[in-house]
């Protein structure tokens, strides 16, 4: 499960990312999320999605 709130997603997906995944599109593609949902909710947040560190900053 994907947690909803901002703050504890940066958290997650970071983690994930950090831990697990070499990309963004292979975390949503084994998690089955919403690519698009996930860069929408952390950029209300003012994270965006750097592709050359795999992380949100």
């Amino acid at each position: 499960m994907i947690p909803n709130d901002p703050v504890m997603l940066l958290s997650f997906i970071n983690m994930k990312l950090r831990d697990q995944y070499d990309s963004l599109d292979s975390l949503c593609d084994d998690l089955d999320a919403s690519k698009q949902d996930i860069i929408d909710k952390l950029e209300s947040i003012n994270y965006q999605y750097d592709e050359t560190n795999n992380q949100f900053k």
